[in-house]
This record gives structure tokens, sequence and C-alpha cells, in this order.
């Protein structure tokens, strides 16, 4: 194991890497209710999407694992989901097959570029202030994640503030049920909770416990954190262990249901009925576009920002990355395992999977290597089985340790040079973004525009590498045609 896993070369053990595997696999687990959830709403039956996200999680994790040695766990990604349901299906009006045939597509895209080495590049063209901004940027996100899944935060619009509900334009005058999306313009505000709900004050006492573990420097107080927390919701009846049922009726319904969406993407519905109307074919490649730059940024950015904070991809490793051929450095091992993931659970039946900023977590337990990740595929995989149980730990036992891995990121901010403005301001861009939009690759974007323009507007664009000039142009692109669609 100690060989395989290089572990006391990085500095860890097998029970730390445990935890940690636990760790990243509780702040992580809602994607398996969530995405079905979400998914299910195209017509996809719920649970093949259940199967398919676990089934995805599991075969890129253990990918990432085994093949590339690194802490990092992978499942469809949110926002992603989101965009295949919303805007694919039901702005686009593709089926939820052919949306499955372009998430392929977009996996094989990502696999071409990561063996071609555009993906490796794409890293080493970023300057060293804004991988720091990105790092940090990723901090503040989680910690926004961390706080919205706390219950901490409420947000009022007025009725003159919201666009649309359901993906229909906004009347005062209208009724609407099952509402499944609200859109709200700038007008929305955000506040603090009055804690009357017993949720949010389950997680005010799990982000007290967790505080005081971290402050206490605890070993496994990450994941000590979380069970205190989920045992203290059943007096709060946050957490309902009546729930819990081993029965085995629904997992053989999901594994029959599992055949409707397994392969739909190569049937008649799916990738063979997607170019046979000629008019709709600028539309697929703008669509299959959008989804890999997201998705290529998201990981990206996960990348250098935990693992520039963690030490996970070391000098050396980031030395051979650039030197190097093939998949030599742990770097190039995990790009290429983030890569083929997305197409392997399109086969299944689920959008997009990326690797998951909520590694952070594990990483902060003090995961370090590729056991962290093989801990959490097979958690995945038991989840199958033991959903239930899994089910009962609350977010507001998990949300409070992605609060305290925020606050452990964005110590990054340190490495800034904020009294220079070229610096300054697409570092605060890059990272204020990731959390206001909600997105790892709109915040890069926006780090990007930012340091191009400075740049050119001091006479300096020589120094904006050639590769991260064509980033940006492509950003600005794939704003132009998420305007158009």
């Amino acid at each position: 194991m100690d060989k395989f896993f290089k572990l006391k070369e990085n500095g860890t053990n097998i029970s730390t890497e445990i935890i940690a595997g636990f760790t990243t696999f509780f702040a992580m687990s809602y994607i398996i209710f969530v995405n079905p959830a979400i998914l299910s709403q195209t017509g996809m039956p719920s649970q093949a999407v259940f199967l398919a996200t676990i089934i995805a999680a599991a075969v890129g994790t253990l990918v990432m694992g085994l093949f590339a040695n690194v802490p990092y766990a992978q499942a469809p990604g949110m926002g992603l989901n989101a965009f295949f349901t919303y805007t694919v299906c039901f702005a686009l009006g593709f089926t939820w097959q052919q949306a499955l045939a372009l998430v392929f597509i977009c996996g094989l895209v990502n696999i071409l570029i990561t063996v071609t080495k555009i993906r490796k590049s794409i890293i080493k063209s970023i300057p060293e202030s804004l991988q720091n901004a990105i790092s940090g940027g990723i901090g503040i996100f989680i910690a926004y994640i961390g706080l919205k899944g706390c219950g901490f935060l409420q947000f009022i619009s007025e009725t003159g503030s919201l666009l649309s509900i359901n993906n229909e334009p906004f009347t005062s005058d209208g009724t609407f049920s099952g509402i499944f999306s609200v859109v709200s313009n700038g007008g929305i505000v955000p506040g603090l909770v009055e804690f009357t709900d017993p949720t949010s004050q389950l997680a005010l006492i799990g982000l007290l416990i967790t505080i005081i573990l971290y402050i206490k420097n605890v070993k496994g107080g990450i994941l000590i954190s979380i069970i205190l927390t989920t045992l203290i919701g059943i007096p709060f009846k946050v957490v309902d262990v009546s729930s819990i049922s081993l029965t085995s009726g629904s997992i053989s319904q999901a594994f029959s249901d599992l055949q409707i969406t397994f392969g739909a993407a190569f049937g008649k519905e799916g990738m063979q009925s997607l170019f046979t109307d000629a008019s709709r074919i600028p539309l697929v490649i703008m669509t299959v576009f959008a989804f890999s730059l997201s998705d290529v940024f998201d990981t990206i950015g996960t990348f250098i920002g935990t693992g520039r904070r963690a030490g996970i991809f070391s000098a050396e490793d980031q030395n051979s990355l650039e030197t190097s051929t093939g998949f030599k450095s742990k770097m190039d091992k995990a790009l290429f395992a983030d890569a083929i993931a997305t197409s392997v659970g399109a086969i299944f039946g689920t959008s997009n999977t990326t690797t998951y900023v909520e590694s952070a977590a594990g990483i902060g337990a003090g995961g370090r290597t590729g056991l962290t990740s093989v801990v959490t595929a097979i958690l995945f995989l038991l989840c199958i089985l033991l959903t239930p149980i899994a089910g009962i730990v609350p977010s507001a036992a998990t949300s409070p340790i992605l609060v305290i891995v925020g606050i452990m990121m964005i110590s990054s901010f340190a490495k800034i040079n904020w009294e220079n403005p070229e610096e300054a301001v697409p570092a605060f861009f890059a990272s204020i973004f990731m959390g206001l939009c909600y997105s790892i690759s709109y915040g890069i974007a926006a780090g990007f525009i930012t340091y191009c323009l400075i740049k050119a507007l001091k006479g300096k664009f020589s120094e904006v590498h050639p590769i991260l000039f064509v980033s940006t142009l492509l950003f600005i692109l794939n704003f132009i045609v998420l305007a158009i669609l």
C-alpha cells in the first residue's frame, strides 16, 4: 500500500488517507441526490440517473486515484447539470438522449486536448499571480458554498426584479406550479437568516465544533465534526434515522431503469439524430464548445487552486509538467483521468463528470495521495446498497467543513502583490467572480479578460502568453454564444 501510493514520500499514512476519503465523500455525497432531481426533469428516469451518478463518480474517482495517485474525486458537476437541463434540453430543444450525445462528444474533445497537451499548455500560460488568485478565489467559492449549505443566508427579491420562472418570462398576474427555476436580476438582496430554523441552528453548532477542532489541530477533526453534528441533528429532528431502510426493491428498479439511459447517447434518439438536421449543426458545435470550455477550466482551476495550496503538485512535478512527454507527471495523469470521466458518465446516462472542488475538504483533512480517492470511490459504490444511511448525513454537518477549507485556501492571497494594479485588478475579478457567479470557470474568465486588458493598456501586451490570449478570446466567444442561445 505504502509503495503503490507513496504514502511516506507524500508525508501521510493509511489512517489519514482513509479519514480524508470519508471527508471528501461526505462533502460531495449530496450530488447523488441532487443530480437525479435536476436531470429527471428532462424525462430521464430518476433512479437510472441515481445509478449513473454513482457509477460515473466511482469510475472517475478510481482512475484519478489509481492512475494519477492524487486525492481528487469526480462526479457529475453542479452547474453543468443545470446547463444540460435548463439550457440544452429546455431552451435549445435537444432531447435528453441528444444532450447525452453532446456530453459524450465533449468528453472526446477533452481527451483530445489533454492528449495533445493543449490543456497542459493552458496551465503553463497562467501567470503566478493569477494562479494564486484562482487558489484564493476557490477558497471564497468553497466558503460561499458552505455558508449557503449551512442555511445562514437568505435571498430576497422584489416582484419587479424577477425575470423568469420555470424558464418562462415572469408576469405578476401569472400562476406557476411545480417551480424548479427562478431567475432574478441584480435586485436580489442577500441577508442573514434569523436562525429560527433547526437546520441553520444545527449548522451553527457544527461550525463551532469544526472551528474548535481546527484550532486545536485535532487529527481527523473534520470527520469527527461531521459525525458529531449528524448525531446532534437527531434530537434537532434534522436527521431522521427512521428513514433508514435496506430493502432491495428500489435497487432492482434502479438497475432496470439504467437500461433506458445506458448507451442512449448512441441510439436513434441520440447521436444518430444529432446531425440529421443540417441547420442545427452550428448549434450542436456551439453547445459542445460551451460544455467543454466550462468543464476544462473548472478542472484546471481546481487543480491549480487546491494542488498549489496543499503541495500535491510539487515544484518538481510542475517542472516535469513543462518538460516531460507522455503522462509522466501527476498533473498529466490527473488531467487525463478527468478527461475520460465525462465520456464514461455520458455512456451510463449523466451530464459532464468533473473534478470536484469539494475534494479540498479531504485535502484539508490531510489527504495527499490516490488512496484518498480510492476510499471515496468505494464509498460511492457502497451507496448503491447503503444510500439511506449515507442520506441521513445532513448538509448542516458537511457545509461547515467547506467554510473552514475556504479559510485555509484564502491564504494564497498573501502571495499577490496588491500594491501593483497589474496583479491586483485581475486577481480581484478572478477571485470575487468565482463566488458571485458561482462558477470557477467564470472567475477564471474574468481574471483572464482583465489581465489581457491591463497589459494592453500598459503597453505590455507582449507579456501575455499566446495561449492565455487565445483562451481569453474563447471565453469572450463563449459569452457571445450564450447570449445568442
